[in-house]
């Protein structure tokens, strides 16, 4: 039975379920898997820049055929090429409309539309009992990404896929193997980092109101592309991937880039919801986009036999971590002779995380990239008791598809990237507060701060879009 949650509800009930409104599984028949020797039909909504890329991604697997197209401005310069790969394609502007009109022909469909954009697409897909892949992360709220893994809960059959690529290469396979063999173990602190350089660096933070209405171009429905978030005149910082600075469309840099960084440890530390989170450091706060920098600590409570696990996010050009003795070239290399000021100058980090267990630490990179014992000593004294990592069986894309054929299960999917991506949204209402928060996990419930409270949820629906927001 469809009910439509209130905004009020929401924390009243995930309460009484005891930490997740989850329904029961779906009592439609079971969904038909294409075989093994039969393509994928798949559906895709968003078609330029990104999107563009996972499209390709998804094609060249060879287990899919690319059955409609669906943009919002499908007559803008990044749509072009992806027409011309595909020009008998038939093409739509709304992603209703396609369903309507192609429902029965779509066994799987590709999201890789703006965060906010990811919620109404992916609740139709499910409802319908289309596979989904979507993009990271998987939404721009809390309580939205809380129903997305409801509804792929009740529709039990569907399969799920978030878009976090490294999640099917061979960090995912060594964090697991060397995990389980207790070469990383008690864990209780990860510094996460990203430094490099973010569309909104050159902005001015002491903004005082969205930037003017703009013409809007004749080939873009503006309204569509706000979805339930309508209510912002058009302008051209508002799209093609400058949505990515603003707080009431994008998730900044964490939202960007914590799910490439941090989605390992999360899985295998089992680490679920943070219990406290707090923005420590803010540069260029403002109501309105994401700061020049940021570091954000989140706390993970004690899980089984393992320790509560503190993980600190930096963001920003010169927001680095604590470089650990022993890391090597990437960071502050002791080695390296002094420039003629008589300073050492810190080296920039390429994005990755710092992992320090009980008795060993890791350097690792983002997405699929393998960590790293530091110093090198120790790790030439481990070499020969490391476990053998097996190679991953497929990639992220053949990975979704072989799942949606009956041949693996996704490695991303929404029951394990839902949790990571609400650990995303409670950091992005720390930065979007300059505030601490402490959060009750299982009720699902910021306790000290009603507004923050409020910020799991965000603003009601635009009119017309209420409906999505149904289980």
């Amino acid at each position: 039975m469809n009910h439509y949650l209130s905004r009020r509800s929401f924390i009243s009930r995930a309460a009484m379920a005891g930490g997740g409104v989850l329904l029961a599984n779906s009592v439609l028949g079971k969904i038909p898997f294409a075989s093994a020797n039969e393509r994928v039909n798949l559906a895709c909504v968003g078609v330029g820049n990104r999107a563009g890329e996972i499209i390709k991604d998804l094609y060249k697997t060879g287990l899919c055929n690319i059955v409609a197209l669906c943009d919002v401005d499908m007559g803008a310069k990044q749509t072009q090429q992806l027409i011309k790969m595909f020009p008998d394609v038939p093409r739509f502007q709304d992603f209703r409309e396609m369903f309507d009109k192609m429902g029965n022909q779509i066994d799987a469909v590709s999201i890789g539309t703006p965060d906010f954009a990811h919620f109404a697409i992916t609740m139709t897909a499910l409802e319908l009992g289309k596979h989904v892949y979507v993009e990271k992360p998987m939404a721009q709220t809390f309580w939205e990404v809380e129903l997305m893994m409801q509804k792929a809960k009740k529709h039990s059959n569907v399969v799920t896929q978030m878009g976090n690529q490294g999640h099917s290469e061979a960090n995912y396979f060594q964090f697991k193997a060397w995990k389980d063999a207790g070469i990383i173990k008690d864990v209780t602190r990860i510094d996460a980092h990203m430094n490099n350089a973010r569309r909104w660096h050159t902005w001015d933070p002491n903004m005082k109101n969205f930037p003017p209405a703009e013409k809007i171009p004749t080939t873009l429905d503006w309204e569509l592309w706000q979805m339930q978030t309508l209510g912002h005149d058009y302008n051209k910082d508002f799209i093609n991937g400058q949505w990515r600075c603003w707080y009431d469309f994008g998730m900044g840099a964490l939202g960007d880039w914590g799910a490439h960084i941090l989605d390992t440890a999360h899985e295998f530390l089992e680490l679920g919801l943070p219990t406290q989170v707090e923005a420590t450091y803010l540069e260029g706060h403002n109501a309105f986009f994401f700061p020049m920098s940021s570091t954000i600590k989140f706390h993970f409570p004690k899980r089984k036999r393992m320790p509560a696990v503190d993980i600190t996010w930096y963001d920003g050009l010169d927001n680095l971590p604590e470089i650990p003795e022993g890391y090597g070239v990437s960071g502050l290399d002791p080695n390296i002779p002094p420039p003629s000021t008589g300073e050492i100058e810190p080296a920039k980090l390429n994005p990755g995380k710092i992992i320090y267990g009980k008795d060993l630490t890791f350097k690792g990179a983002s997405h699929g990239s393998t960590l790293q014992i530091i110093p090198e000593s120790k790790a030439k004294d481990l070499a020969n008791k490391l476990p053998e990592v097996p190679e991953s069986p497929s990639n992220h894309f053949a990975n979704f598809l072989k799942a949606c054929k009956g041949e693996e299960k996704t490695r991303s999917p929404f029951e394990i990237a839902g949790p990571l991506s609400q650990v995303f949204c409670l950091g992005v209402i720390t930065q979007r507060l300059n505030s601490k928060i402490d959060f009750d996990p299982v009720k699902k419930e910021i306790t000290n701060d009603k507004f923050a409270n409020a910020l799991l949820v965000g603003p009601p629906p635009a009119k017309g879009w209420e409906q999505y927001y149904k289980v």
